[in-house]
């Protein structure tokens, strides 16, 4: 698995939205998820790992064998054919959507603990994509994570004892926060994967704390968890465009969170759900089971139009005859 590195973010330093007069933004704005990995070194072009004279090279690790999960089956390529829709945004006239519909349309659905592999060999069944631990888009992100995390109790928290302090209370650098190796804070990883899942076996339930909170109560899941975790596997980017009569505009794109979302390392991933036709069975497209995350990234008017256009896509059944997504269709 590929080191993080340093990856360009969505937002400006201050956490508003990337226009020249800074206004508030008029719904949730979060850095673009994951933090992008760098490539590995293994291979042809790796450097020799030979040192001083008489110095043998280590052996190169072998990949863990999860024995009780079988091989994943092929992923679809990441080039294909895909069904664009643009639209402006009813709250903002200076902005844009560009949105995938293609994958918006798609049968995705997380296979977390039925069938996971995850993006380190051996270790699909109990990490899926929480073995890297969540970047926080910004203090405010941090913070926000800490107060849901401050009612997690021992019972439902299976490393409680690793994020708080003797006294039982949320502890931020050293508990529930790290820093990796370019400085940035990240949530902190005990045992090879974020502090906040829990393992199978474990009592409460396995599976992330944050997100087991948030249903208990009756709140979404992204209320609780960090941005990266529950945008994730949808990809938010902004890019300003300038027309021929010299105006511009903030195009939005609303995407697929393929590999190349990850940077040069997401080519090094185990595995990933959204090219692999076994997460592509779900019951409802995108654009239904991921309703409350979309409309956090585009705005309540903005998701409503996208969902009549889907709709229309599907009513038509063009879902399924032009640019459908390769990996939909497979009865695993």
């Amino acid at each position: 698995m590929a080191p993080l590195s340093h990856g360009s973010f969505t937002t400006c330093p201050d956490g508003h939205r990337p226009t020249a007069t800074h206004r508030p933004y008029p719904y949730r704005v979060a850095a673009e998820t994951p933090k992008p990995l760098k490539k590995s070194n293994s291979g042809k072009n790796s450097k020799s790992t030979t040192g001083a004279k008489g110095t043998k090279a280590p052996k190169k690790q072998k990949n863990p064998v999860d024995l009780g999960m079988p091989a994943p089956l092929p992923e679809v390529g990441l080039d294909f054919a895909r069904a664009w829709v643009e639209f402006a945004d009813p709250a903002d006239e200076e902005q844009v959507f560009r949105c995938d519909l293609t994958w918006l349309t798609s049968r995705w659905g997380c296979i977390f603990g039925k069938g996971c592999h995850g993006i380190r060999p051996g270790r699909g069944e109990s990490d899926g994509c929480c073995t890297l631990g969540a970047h926080y888009s910004d203090e405010e992100d941090e913070q926000r994570v800490a107060s849901h995390a401050a009612r997690l109790t021992p019972a439902d928290w299976e490393l409680f004892e690793h994020g708080t302090d003797a006294k039982g209370r949320i502890k931020l650098d050293g508990g529930i926060t790290m820093f990796d190796e370019d400085g940035d804070r990240q949530t902190r990883r005990v045992d090879g994967a974020c502090l906040f899942l829990n393992r199978p076996g474990f009592a409460g339930g396995a599976g992330c704390a944050l997100h087991s909170l948030a249903l208990r109560e009756g709140k979404e899941p992204l209320e609780t968890k960090p941005d990266v975790c529950w945008q994730l596997p949808v990809r938010r980017t902004y890019d300003w465009i300038d027309r021929p009569d010299d105006t511009r505009y903030l195009q939005v794109t609303i995407g697929e969170y393929d590999r190349r979302g990850w940077g040069p390392g997401g080519h090094d991933l185990h595995w990933w759900c959204t090219s692999s036709p076994e997460a592509h069975n779900g019951p409802d497209p995108v654009y239904v089971s991921y309703r409350p995350e979309l409309t956090e990234l585009m705005g309540p008017e903005g998701y409503a139009v996208l969902a009549d256009l889907c709709a229309q896509r599907m009513a038509s059944g063009s879902d399924r005859t032009h640019a459908p997504h390769p990996a939909d269709g497979f009865d695993a």
